[in-house]
Parts: structure tokens; C-alpha cells; sequence
């Protein structure tokens, strides 16, 4: 989805790795067999088999047994059949949201939805979305489980403190070396001329459909530059607290039923939106986006401003916190001086050896105070732009002190906290639930007590 904002583009980016993966099915599989039950859920050998391939696909190792597949499995179909027992609330809009999200990956990858539904083993494209859907509603409700076992797990720093000092002072563990980052970003502008191509092809799709009696749905298909909506014909079920930017909803919102918006602008490019259904507080509508396009000679200039903005900085005219908050184009870091912050933990510091591997490239070899070359990214739904970045700040490693490294103790000791009491939770349950194991399986050394020995 182009238009989500960043905070949801980075929570929607997650692949499905709990009983399925966005990868093809083997072409050969054994005859399927049920390997254990678990309430109202059934686990298949075949479950097993492809979470192995997943597994293997993204560790390049096989030291995993069946037996500890099987396990995870059966924890998550132990969430997952507790939450519906708890009537746990799963919108359906977030899952249909998150499956369109995770077929635009597929799209990318395999080019074309026959081209996935054929890797898929399904018969159509329904077939292989009813299937999906099935995939995504069970993490889900697995996901909201778990949330709501240790939505109430808190820790005191007392608690942190004695976590610590449990801990033997030869085996504390190092933390790697940390920076703070900031960055200022320069996108080239669209011409007048292109922009206007693009709202005098959507004013026009827009008399077509009202005028002519096209379809609103396949021109949709044909035109949206949105991959994620682009199969279903442009399609979102949204309600106010959706995550799509301020601009897309203001203007869905303002509609009646059967009207078409004019062109309106967002970062993401110019829209039109088509509502089909009024529901109370959702809406049903139909979207296209396109994009003007940017002409070399202004990803030249956008080349040349940065370019000087350096100099500047370099130069001690401006500092780097100055520049960005002056002149950057990326709104989200501009008035904190182009500081970025970690998407993991929503602090500005990254330990270097765990960051993305685009961005460690550029700064592990930076001094802290000095500045990177121009460099030219690409963004989904932004096209390119040019950006340097500065390391404002850089911790070298060092063995964990609790003064210093208070929160990141605090969050492993949450983490803890929270993993026993999943654990309590999981053999309260345990004795209320029905399980069975099958077969070979009847033989595993589970960590769990499934086989209720």
C-alpha cells in the first residue's frame, strides 16, 4: 500500500512464517497426514514440511527437528484457538489490509497473480485468497492472544536491578557499538507539465466512468500505480482510525456514495476515489494513484542542491542539524534536525552491527561528527531522491553497565517477565484444552507437557 504512513509501512513488512511462507509450495509432497490436534485447530504434516522449507530459506541451516516445528505449531494453534474461545476481536479490514500488503510483495516477485496462484497450487484466484486469508486471520489471533497474556506485564526498576545482578559479571553481555544518526534528504521535483498529465488523466478516468459508463473497477486495474490494491480494482475497506495518510481519508470521507473525487495530491503521488459503500463508520472505496514523473534534469538539480548544502556544512556555515531543519525534504525527521530513530526500539540510536545492511554500509566506516557522500535511494511510492548522513554520535562497545544501559536491560527483563508468564499461561491451559498427538510424533521431547504426561 503506497499510501500508508511510515510507522504502518514498517509494522506491515512482517512475513508469515507461522504455518506458512510467501514462497511456492514444493512441487512434490508426500500424501498428507494429521500430525496433531489442538482444540478446533488440526496441524498437518504438510504444515511442518513448509515451515522446515521456510526455516531453512531464511537460517541456510537445518539443525531444527521436526519435533521443534511441531512444537511452535502447536503453541500457535494453542493461541490462536483461545483467543476465538475468549472472542477475541480480529478486524477483518486489518487482515484483508495485511494480506493485500503481503500479495503486493507476492506480485513483485512473481509478476503476475496466475503466476501466484499457480506457485500456490490453487485453483483460482479466490481459491488462493479464501486461503490466505485463513493464513493471516490465524496469526492474527495468535499475535492478539499473546497481547493480551502480557498486555498487563509491567517491571519495576527494582526487578530490572535484580535481573542484573543475577546475572555472573563474566557473563554480562557487550553491547555492540552504538551511533546517532541524522540525515537530510533532497527530492527532485515533478514538473508542472508532468503533474498536470497526471490530474488531466485522472480528470479524465473520472468522465469516463461517469460519462461513458466504464468501469471504475478495471481502470483500477489497468492504471493504479498501487500493486497492493491493484488486483482487487483499486479496493479499501477503511474506517477513521485506518492507517492511511491524513489527505486519502479527509477526502474519502467527504464523499457520498457513488461519488468520484477530483484529483487530489499526497506524498504517494495524485488520487482519485470512487465510494461505493457508506457502513456506519467504514467506508468501501475504489482508489487510483499515479505518480508524475521526474525528468533527469531535475534529479540533476536535486543532485546540485545537495551537493552545495554539503559544502556548507563542511564548511562550518551551517551545521548538520541547521541544514535539515532548513532545507531537508523528509518531513518526519526535518524538525528534529534529520535525527532518525530506531524503528525497533523508537530511540535514536542504532547498535551498528544490527542495522539494516543499506544503511550500515554508509555509516560504519563514518567518524562521529563527519558527514557521508550524496547518495542517491529509492523509496516504494516516493521514487528517487538524493541524501547524506551525518553520525552525530558514536558509543564504542562495552561490556553491559547498568547505569548506562538501563533500558536496554529493562527491555530484556520485560522480555522475560513476559516469556514466564506466557509459559504459566500456556500449562494453565494446557489442562483445559484438547490435545493430540499422532503417530511418530508421540515420541518427540517437547518443551511443553503436550502429550499431558
Amino acid at each position: 500500500m503506497r499510501f500508508i504512513n511510515n510507522k504502518l509501512k514498517s509494522a506491515l513488512l512482517l512475513l508469515l512464517i507461522t504455518t506458512f511462507s510467501i514462497q511456492a509450495q514444493p512441487k512434490k509432497q508426500k500424501v498428507d497426514g494429521v500430525a496433531a490436534v489442538v482444540g478446533d485447530f488440526v496441524v498437518l504434516d504438510s504444515d511442518i514440511d513448509l515451515l522446515f522449507i521456510e526455516y531453512k530459506r531464511s537460517t541456510s541451516s537445518t539443525d531444527i527437528t521436526r519435533c521443534e516445528l511441531l512444537g511452535k505449531l502447536l503453541e500457535d494453534k494453542m493461541f490462536a484457538h483461545h483467543a476465538i474461545q475468549d472472542s477475541i476481536p480480529v478486524s477483518e479490514d486489518e487482515i484483508r489490509g495485511f494480506m493485500n500488503e503481503q500479495i503486493g510483495v507476492m506480485l513483485d516477485q512473481f509478476g503476475t497473480m496466475d503466476k501466484v496462484v499457480k506457485a500456490y497450487n490453487k485453483k483460482s484466484e479466490d481459491d488462493f485468497r479464501d486461503f490466505f486469508f485463513e493464513i493471516v486471520r490465524n496469526n492474527k489471533l495468535t499475535k492478539a492472544m499473546q497481547d493480551k497474556i502480557v498486555g498487563d506485564v509491567e517491571i519495576t526498576p527494582d526487578e530490572v536491578r535484580t535481573y542484573f545482578n543475577q546475572i555472573p559479571k563474566e557473563e554480562r553481555p557487550m553491547i555492540g557499538t552504538e551511533v546517532e544518526i541524522a540525515q537530510l534528504v533532497i527530492k527532485p521535483r515533478a514538473s508542472e507539465e508532468e503533474k498536470q498529465k497526471v490530474i488531466d488523466k485522472l480528470k479524465q478516468i473520472k468522465k469516463d466512468v461517469l460519462e461513458n459508463g466504464m468501469s471504475f473497477k478495471t481502470r483500477a486495474v489497468l492504471y493504479t500505480e498501487d500493486k497492493a490494491s491493484s488486483p482487487n480494482g483499486g479496493y479499501y475497506k477503511i474506517n477513521r482510525k485506518t492507517g492511511f495518510v491524513k489527505e486519502f481519508k479527509d477526502v474519502a470521507f467527504s464523499l457520498e456514495e457513488g461519488e468520484i473525487s477530483e484529483p487530489f495530491e499526497t506524498v504517494y503521488g495524485y488520487h482519485i476515489i470512487y465510494l461505493e459503500k457508506i457502513l456506519g463508520q467504514e467506508v468501501e472505496l475504489r482508489h487510483i494513484l499515479m505518480s508524475p514523473k521526474v525528468s533527469p534534469e531535475a534529479l540533476a538539480e536535486a543532485k546540485k542542491k545537495i551537493e552545495d548544502i554539503k559544502a556548507k556544512i563542511e564548511s562550518k556555515e551551517l551545521t548538520f542539524s541547521e541544514a535539515a531543519k532548513q532545507f531537508s525534504d523528509q518531513k518526519e525527521t526535518r524538525n528534529s534536525g534529520g535525527i532518525l530513530m530506531n524503528p525497533k526500539t523508537f530511540e535514536p540510536s542504532f547498535e551498528l552491527t544490527k542495522m539494516d545492511p543499506s544503511l550500515y554500509n554508509i555509516v560504519s566506516s563514518l567518524k562521529e561528527g563527519e558527514i557521508s557522500r550524496v547518495i542517491l535511494d529509492e523509496e516504494q511510492g516516493e521514487g528517487q531522491f538524493y541524501k547524506i548522513i551525518s553520525v552525530n554520535e558514536k558509543r564504542e562497545e562495552h561490556v553491559a553497565d547498568f547505569a548506562k544501559d538501563f533500558l536496554k536491560i529493562k527491555e530484556v527483563a520485560l522480555k522475560d517477565k513476559q516469556i514466564k508468564t506466557i509459559e504459566d499461561w500456556t500449562n494453565e491451559k494446557l489442562e483445559k484444552t484438547f490435545v493430540k498427538i499422532n503417530g511418530e510424533y508421540r515420541d518427540c521431547d517437547f518443551v511443553i507437557d503436550w502429550l499431558k504426561k
